[in-house]
């Protein structure tokens, strides 16, 4: 479908200009979006970025309190007419103040053709499909025969990553996680185990977990000051590392001595480097996850290799998946429309 058509399948539904269609987080997810659906679009949208098919400016953000962040994400992805931008924040400390969420936002889609708004709707759910995603699309290729698959985090994203990673690791035998709060640990186990085949251990710690794992990942929170749970000296060589929280859970002399250091974008790692998320250096950057799955760029050359792949977000997977949300929710008439 062109812009043109594309422009009067919409305007059917919502008047351009005049209207905006708006869905609740609930809405989002009843558009029907399966993880297979949101594992081939964050593909989709990792390839247009590896090609340079794309346009993305480096997240920008206030912070009003310390451990908190708030990013503007606006993303134009001309394969899939996604155009529009997230406005997304992180209260770290919300479910235990206020019992809220930890994160919650929106996002705007635009018209190509006009720029004229066309939907705004919750970007939660959107955030929590479309990280996992890019992790396990990441471990897939890094370490497609992994056994064994370790997650530090049992909260929202740390439920999704396991979910997830059985689509992409297919020998996968243990999963270890791990989380300060055992009650978290036990939750993931209790939503996620009866789903997938593969065993979810509850590990005794940071390093146990790091030892018993070809393939790690970490889900907290990122603040500027590394707080290095995970050690240099308990990885080894031939581990993945694929960070999901900046540089604020591992230790940086893991990334700063890998054998490769991959980012999801260069820009956005330069960016918060130069803000003061990297205290001891941005390791030297070898070449982006998009550009890895679209082919352009080698992934891992050797069985010895320490890889550490850093998949901070973009915008790039947010708005393809969303403007895929908004079609089936036009289509099946769920939402509603508002004036504008």
């Amino acid at each position: 479908m062109d812009m043109e058509q594309d422009q009067k399948w919409v305007n059917e539904k919502v008047k351009i200009g005049k209207e905006v269609w708006y869905l609740t987080r609930d809405e989002v997810v009843s558009a029907g979006l399966t993880e297979a659906d949101i594992l081939s679009l964050t593909m989709d949208a990792l390839v247009a970025h590896g090609k340079k098919e794309y346009e993305m400016p480096a997240k920008i953000g206030v912070h009003p309190f310390i451990e908190v962040f708030y990013h503007a994400m606006p993303a134009y992805v001309p394969s899939k007419l996604a155009l529009g931008m997230k406005w997304i924040e992180c209260y770290p400390n919300n479910p235990s103040k206020f019992n809220l969420p930890q994160t919650t936002g929106l996002l705007i889609l635009n018209d190509v053709l006009t720029g004229c708004p066309i939907a705004v709707m919750d970007c939660a759910w959107i955030t929590a499909m479309r990280t996992p995603a890019v992790t396990v699309l990441a471990a897939a290729v890094l370490h497609p025969d992994a056994e064994t698959f370790g997650m530090f985090g049992c909260g929202v994203q740390g439920i999704e990553h396991i979910k997830y990673v059985v689509h992409t690791l297919k020998k996968l035998k243990s999963i270890y996680i791990y989380d300060v709060k055992e009650e978290y640990m036990d939750n993931l186990i209790k939503l996620v185990q009866p789903k997938i085949d593969v065993k979810i251990i509850k590990g005794k710690g940071y390093e146990d977990v790091t030892k018993s794992c070809e393939v790690l990942s970490s889900a907290t929170f990122i603040v500027k000051k590394p707080y290095s749970f995970v050690k240099y000296d308990w990885v080894s060589k031939g581990q993945t590392i694929l960070p999901c929280d900046l540089n604020t859970f591992w230790d940086p002399a893991i990334s700063l001595k890998a054998d490769k250091y991959i980012v999801d974008s260069i820009a956005e790692h330069e960016l918060f480097a130069g803000v003061g998320y990297f205290p001891d250096g941005l390791p030297k950057v070898v070449c982006e996850t998009g550009e890895i799955l679209a082919g352009l760029k080698k992934g891992r050359e050797s069985k010895d290799e320490l890889i550490v792949c850093s998949n901070i977000g973009m915008s790039v997977c947010d708005v393809v998946v969303a403007r895929e949300v908004l079609n089936r929710a036009l289509a099946n008439n769920i939402g509603r429309k508002l004036p504008l």
